[in-house]
């Protein structure tokens, strides 16, 4: 069986980021790109369903993106992947195209266990895994802190407002993990020397049908300096308007 796991290629969230001048993107000057925080649950979760199944069982990533994703795509070889695709665009894709392209691919792999994280720290739409299971006519399983496969039976555990739901479904499945479904482990040298010798599948997509698009991007606002309205009681009645009037949060 060929596991699939998907990958992002993110800017670090340490990173400080400068809109580019378009307006409509980052500017990737001195921007540090990882794997995706959450996607690093995904790979872990592959390897240790590879070693449990055993036998004929490897493992597969899968990058939409552009050239510079072959860094972060290096790294997820490093720590055990077998194998990768990039699915190459220059364009910048909304949710739906993404999940289109990779679910064609996972439909030509045949993978019936597919891993997400739950979400890219990039744009936090949260929805891609979802939409490629719906897209697959997948069963899917969402924001999944534990997981147990054994033959065509999956029981997941999975985070909800407030506590965990425990459901059961069975294969083919799309799981999003979210943090604590396990502990990702680190790259070794050995890994790394490997990850020079994998094979990274290059594949240039069309993408023509992008029903979303940024319109314009904007930090948010400087902060501004604080008031000292009084310091005793007497000062309430003046907070108390200045909350209602003026920052509008009563």
């Amino acid at each position: 069986m060929k596991i699939a796991v998907c990958v992002s290629h993110v800017p670090d969230t340490a990173t400080r980021i400068k809109i580019g001048t378009d307006r409509k993107s980052i500017d990737n000057t001195g921007v540090t790109f990882v794997i995706n925080p959450y996607d690093e649950f995904a790979i872990e979760e592959a390897l240790k369903t590879k070693e449990k199944l055993g036998g004929d069982s490897s493992t597969i990533s899968i990058t939409v993106g552009d050239d510079s994703a072959k860094e972060t795509i290096r790294k997820v070889l490093a720590l055990g992947i077998d194998e990768a695709v990039l699915l190459k665009t220059d364009k910048n894709p909304d949710s739906l195209s993404v999940a289109k392209a990779l679910a064609e691919e996972i439909k030509s792999l045949g993978s019936e266990i597919v891993f997400f994280g739950k979400q890219s720290v990039d744009y936090d739409s949260g929805i891609i895994g979802q939409l490629t299971a719906e897209l697959l006519g997948f069963n899917c399983i969402s924001v999944v802190v534990d997981l147990n496969i054994e033959g065509n039976k999956v029981i997941a555990e999975r985070e909800i407002e407030g506590g965990r739901e425990v459901v059961e479904s069975e294969l083919p499945i799309v799981i999003t993990a979210q943090k604590g479904l396990n502990q990702p482990r680190y790259a070794t040298l050995k890994g790394i020397m490997a990850a020079k010798k994998k094979n990274i599948t290059e594949k240039q997509i069309q993408i023509n049908d992008i029903s979303v698009e940024i319109a314009e991007m904007n930090l948010p606002p400087s902060k501004q300096p604080g008031r000292i309205v009084g310091t005793d009681v007497t000062a309430v009645p003046e907070l108390v308007r200045l909350l209602r009037e003026e920052a509008k949060v009563i």
